[in-house]
């Protein structure tokens, strides 16, 4: 009896022992699947964040150059175009740092007898990234000051000139003014660009800022500070309603910016060029080094002019959609030694109304509006 209950059990024994190998045959299957999908959702999704190479200009697949360009100290090529009056009969000598999603031809217009009446000399030049300038993949805040002062410098410029900055290159007249102070003999920024972690904002004043955006904009800006890395999926992908500024919507634009818009579209004909190296180091490499952790804030930045031998002058819109203007206001009134001026019924496009830039550029350089 002992006998047949061992045998009933052995076979039982049986029975189990290859179930259990089935389900650990099975388990192992379904475990190698999922191990090789998730390899492969990680191996699409590093592809999916990965920027495609810039199509440098002169390069086998990149576009002609067709600029005036110097190399810099890196082996970079930064683009230009000169205006104004001949800089061996210059008085004022001038750089123009241009915006987002701009480049060296959108000039200065300035009437030409302004010009000629003071002997203004100005340069404008393409950002890294932008129109016809070698892109820079480490570009810092601190490294378009050192980019300006060697532009200065090979075109001999001379010891001290003015730069002026519009929006995004508004930002970029911060950093001259705290790494290249002794070479400025003065400063202009046009309606500049704010970024919301610079330290020094009221945590409720920035807060209030930020939420007056679309909430895609709020979104671009997040993720070019916290995650940089996915700032190049985030713009491109198509599950999410990305920058309303890189697709050029005019749901940001005030009123008054709306009847502006015609005139630029009118006389702005560099469109093809701003963007023909690719949108990563021109658009994309702005956001993440315009929005990222700062060096330093220009809230807490000394007057470079302590015995008046210069100036420094901010332009706003009240009612810029773009940039908030109580930012702007908190900063003028925590920065003393700026010239705020701020302009009722503006939108972030002022500066292209008739005789705006005149006004700009007579108030930074001789104190006449």
């Amino acid at each position: 009896m002992a006998g047949k209950i061992s045998a009933a059990s052995a076979r039982a024994h049986t029975r189990k022992s290859k179930q259990n190998t089935s389900f650990k045959l099975l388990s192992g299957i379904f475990t190698k699947t999922l191990l090789v999908l998730f390899v492969g959702a990680l191996a699409w999704a590093y592809q999916a964040i990965q920027p495609p190479p810039p199509k440098t200009c002169g390069s086998p697949d990149g576009p002609p150059v067709t600029a005036s360009r110097i190399k810099l100290r890196d082996g970079r090529h930064l683009a230009y175009k000169e205006h104004g009056v001949p800089l061996g009969a210059a008085k004022y000598k001038i750089v123009k740092v241009h915006g987002f999603d701009s480049c060296r031809l959108d000039a200065v217009p300035l009437s030409p007898e302004l010009v000629e009446r003071l002997g203004i000399y100005f340069v404008s030049f393409d950002r890294p990234g932008y129109g016809e300038s070698d892109p820079n993949p480490k570009r810092t805040v601190k490294s378009m000051a050192l980019d300006i002062e060697e532009l200065a410098d090979q075109l001999r410029l001379g010891s001290k000139f003015y730069v002026i900055g519009i929006s995004m290159g508004g930002q970029v007249i911060w950093s001259c003014l705290k790494y290249i102070p002794h070479r400025l003999a003065g400063a202009t920024l046009v309606a500049p660009a704010v970024n919301y972690w610079w330290s020094g904002f009221p945590t409720n004043l920035s807060n209030q800022a930020y939420q007056q955006m679309l909430p895609q904009d709020q979104w671009v800006l997040r993720v070019s500070h916290y995650a940089p890395w996915l700032t190049y999926w985030w713009n491109t992908q198509k599950w999410f309603p990305s920058s309303s500024v890189i697709a050029n919507s005019i749901d940001i634009f005030s009123s008054e910016d709306r009847k502006l818009l015609m005139k630029i579209s009118s006389t702005r004909n560099q469109a093809a060029q701003v963007r023909q190296q690719g949108e990563y180091e021109s658009l994309h490499r702005d956001l993440i080094v315009g929005f990222g952790a700062w060096e330093f804030s220009p809230l807490e930045l000394d007057n470079p002019f302590p015995n008046n031998e210069g100036s420094v002058h901010v332009w706003h819109g009240d009612e810029d959609r773009f940039v908030p203007i109580t930012l702007q206001r908190y900063i003028a009134e925590q920065l003393p030694w700026i010239r705020y001026h701020e302009l009722p019924g503006a939108g972030h496009l002022f500066m292209v109304a008739d005789g705006m830039w005149d006004n700009i550029v007579k108030t930074l350089l001789v104190g006449e509006k």
